[in-house]
């Protein structure tokens, strides 16, 4: 059977390009960045291999339509919206702030609402209501029947399509490190790398929650815990797409020295930021090959 998504032609496996730094090279420590950003204009990085899986399942089935949840700052909104453009599917975005309904759009809604999504503004209170099926089977009265995402697109199909993120860099380095929101990459990923190999998250808000999220989808998704993975917890500067001057500089420079495009600042800049100081604190052996996760470029956040 042909691969539904084999049209949008993604670039599979991602580049793993090396990052010649001399802040970390004087560590004794190697540096390399898989370009997942490169995997799809469109749809990038995690956010592919995410909705991947979850995207065949749609589109082998009767439904139409997606919806989903997200914050105003969502890379998940707006790859979904992207991925209903390009599959000719109906999208419904469920926005966590009702404040946001009176403000105008900030880009990333703004391309949301350009690809096509309907943009759905709810109470914050409300919002906290995501996972219920109840909640659920009333946005189903209303909008008609729909697929729906969890916040993130983080469910155990999803973290099955981030294990093959683990399987690409299978002998190719020694910790691999990720900038997490919901969890789901990660999951996917510690299950995918080779025994031995070390999977570091660094979540992007605040709140020490994620541990038990990632437990619970790797249960979803495999049965049981998979891989070797852990969280430092100190780089979230503040909450999600909270950006300090220190964080822009960095990621300025950064992205100078590497020839970069402007690094994603919600997510890559706070795990690139993490990496260089933890190298700096010797959290990595000299003679260590640590991989970054770039996941995507250009964000801006405040």
């Amino acid at each position: 059977m042909s691969d539904p998504l084999a049209a949008l032609a993604p670039r599979l496996p991602s580049p793993l390009q090396e990052a010649h730094d001399e802040r970390f090279a004087r560590r004794g420590v190697r540096l390399l960045l898989k370009r997942d950003d490169l995997i799809h204009p469109a749809l990038p990085g995690n956010k592919w291999r995410k909705l991947a899986p979850n995207l065949r399942s749609v589109l082998d089935s009767s439904h139409r339509t997606l919806l989903t949840f997200g914050g105003a700052w969502s890379n998940h909104l707006r790859a979904t919206a992207a991925a209903g453009r390009l599959l000719g599917l109906r999208t419904i975005g469920i926005v966590r702030g009702h404040e946001l309904a009176t403000r105008p759009l900030n880009p990333s809604l703004a391309r949301c609402a350009a690809d096509g999504m309907e943009l759905e503004f709810v109470e914050r209170s409300a919002y906290r209501r995501r996972a219920d099926p109840d909640w659920h089977a009333e946005l189903l009265s209303r909008f008609g029947p729909c697929a729906l995402l969890p916040e993130g697109g983080s469910n155990a199909a999803a973290v099955h399509g981030c294990a093959r993120l683990g399987e690409e860099l299978r002998g190719r380095t020694d910790v691999v490190a990720v900038a997490c929101g919901t969890g789901g990459t990660l999951a996917g990923l510690a299950a995918g790398v080779s025994p031995g190999q070390r999977v570091l998250g660094v979540p992007v808000l605040k709140g020490g929650f994620l541990t038990g999220e990632i437990r619970a989808l790797q249960r979803a998704a495999f049965g049981g815990p998979r891989g070797t993975w852990w969280l430092d917890e100190r780089f979230h500067g503040g909450g999600y797409a909270r950006v300090s001057a220190e964080l822009r500089e960095f990621a300025e420079g950064f992205a100078r020295r590497h020839a970069l495009a402007p690094l994603d600042l919600v997510y890559v800049a706070k795990l690139l930021y993490a990496l260089d100081r933890l190298a700096q604190e010797g959290a990595f052996p000299a003679g260590s090959t640590v991989t970054a996760v770039v996941t995507g470029s250009g964000q801006q956040a405040t």
